[in-house]
């Protein structure tokens, strides 16, 4: 038996979808938004997964979000896919998100819509402390993308805020004990570029997923000026509705810098 009310559902949702997308089609969109992917291992538990299966689910969903960035043009998109936090999970879980980012990486190298829609990819964070076989992935990807320059696409991954600030301090201070540079010379843009992010903007829009609201040691020097927008969706929820959502509520807030 068809489900009427469920096709009729369906139908209602494409059709809200579409005149969303016109909309936001119509209207800048941002340049860069920065998503804190959480909820993968709730959903599962919800679903009576494992939890590896809910971070394979949160695969699926970022690739779809992808998508939705290349057909809004969004051109830069950073994920917040691993903390340095997150070593200190169960280890069958953390081995299992390592085959992940090393599958998912390689994926990326040889995806068509990477390679027809010029899509950089770049991963930032202590990469050293990740396993040589997801390196070699990340090096892989980056290699094989590194001339392309109409969107990116950037995995924070061993990624902390605070970690990135005191890594960016340090370069600093061995410029100045080598000569290199004057302490009156030091300012804003001169952290900016020591950053793991220098060669991306500042992101317009921060997006959560879960419930959560709070940042988690993500982006800290650069969310200064970004729009934040939390909903209560867990990541592998997360529909085109809902991107499509996030992006309309950017688009209608007048965006000020200080107070």
């Amino acid at each position: 038996m068809v489900d009427l009310g469920g096709a009729l559902s369906d139908a209602v949702a494409r059709s809200v979808e579409r005149a969303l997308l016109a909309e936001v089609r119509s209207q800048p969109v941002p340049r860069h938004v920065a998503i804190i992917m959480d909820g993968n291992r709730r959903f599962a538990q919800e679903m009576g997964l494992d939890p590896w299966k809910g971070h394979e689910l949160g695969r699926d969903t970022l690739e779809s979000v992808l998508d939705w960035c290349l057909e809004t043009g969004v051109r830069y998109l950073t994920v917040y896919a691993f903390s340095t936090e997150n070593f200190r999970r169960e280890s069958l879980e953390v081995r299992a998100l390592m085959r992940l980012f090393e599958d998912n990486f390689r994926r990326m190298a040889e995806d068509e819509r990477v390679h027809k829609n010029q899509v950089r990819v770049r991963a930032i964070g202590q990469l050293q402390a990740l396993p040589d076989h997801v390196r070699d992935a990340i090096r892989h990807a980056e290699e094989r993308t590194s001339r392309y320059d109409q969107y990116h696409f950037t995995v924070a991954v061993a990624y902390g805020g605070r970690q990135e600030i005191v890594e960016a301090i340090r370069s600093i201070a061995h410029e100045v004990q080598a000569g290199k540079l004057a302490l009156a010379d030091i300012d804003e843009q001169t952290v900016s570029e020591h950053l793991y992010t220098h060669a991306l903007p500042d992101p317009d829009l921060i997006l959560r997923t879960s419930g959560e609201e709070r940042i988690s040691n993500f982006l800290l020097w650069q969310l200064a000026y970004s729009e934040l927008f939390f909903m209560d969706v867990l990541w592998p929820g997360f529909k085109k509705l809902d991107f499509l959502r996030a992006l309309r509520a950017y688009q209608s807030r007048q965006r000020r810098q200080g107070t």
